[in-house]
């Protein structure tokens, strides 16, 4: 029997999509900057992403949009913190 593990720096908590979790790429994630947010955490308008705790947009082609290989959204911010810039933000597709 194997017993289920915390993520570890740099891991995704498992979901349904990916029971095995993954990976966060270094260039997002130095161990404490990434982590799932809920789908009403982010939002849309034509500019781009919204990031609503903070207000900051971040532009649909920005390098810093990522595809979330896992159908959740996951944000990378600053030390992790809420109210710093954005590092990477993980999208699920549309229609996940």
């Amino acid at each position: 029997m194997f017993a289920a593990s915390p993520a570890r720096a740099h891991e995704a908590l498992p979901t349904a999509a990916r029971p095995l979790g993954w990976a966060y790429p270094y260039s997002c994630c130095s161990g404490i900057d990434c982590r799932q947010v809920s789908a009403r955490a982010i939002s849309e308008r034509p500019e781009g992403y919204v990031i609503n705790n903070t207000g900051e947009v971040v532009a649909y082609n920005d390098s810093r949009v990522k595809n979330s290989p896992d159908g959740v959204y996951h944000w990378c911010s600053v030390a992790g913190a809420s109210d710093s810039r954005t590092i990477c933000l993980f999208v699920p597709p549309k229609g996940y």
